[in-house]
């Protein structure tokens, strides 16, 4: 019965809003959608980019997930990583899913993120 994702949430400290404003939607290139209003007061931000959508929640006590990641897949991998490391994110190259080239990125709060394209690595 299940029929999609409908999106995936992250966490990040109180008051990282902004910068995560920056990377989401400045360097990776998404749309910010407006939060609902009952759902705004808590804080965070919500982006997409065509029908993926990416929840940030705020938690108080947060710590980045060190293995835990949403798999992002992209067109033009190798452009995008120069894009990233032009903006400073770290782009760590991972060989090994056959099939796909991919990288592992994290943003500024430390949520790792993995961008991956079909085709040989």
């Amino acid at each position: 019965m299940i029929v999609a994702l409908d999106h995936v949430q992250l966490a990040a400290p109180p008051g990282s809003e902004d910068i995560l404003r920056g990377y989401y939607r400045d360097t990776l290139g998404m749309a910010e959608l407006p939060k609902p209003p009952a759902l705004a007061a808590r804080g965070g931000c919500w982006f997409a980019a065509g029908a993926v959508q990416l929840h940030i929640g705020i938690e108080a006590d947060f710590r980045p997930a060190r293995k835990a990641h949403p798999g992002i897949r992209v067109t033009g991998i190798e452009a995008f990583a120069r894009r990233l490391a032009d903006r400073g994110a770290p782009v760590i190259r991972d060989g090994g899913l056959p099939g796909h080239r991919r990288f592992y990125s994290e943003d500024p709060v430390g949520n790792r993120l993995e961008f991956l394209e079909p085709g040989e690595a």
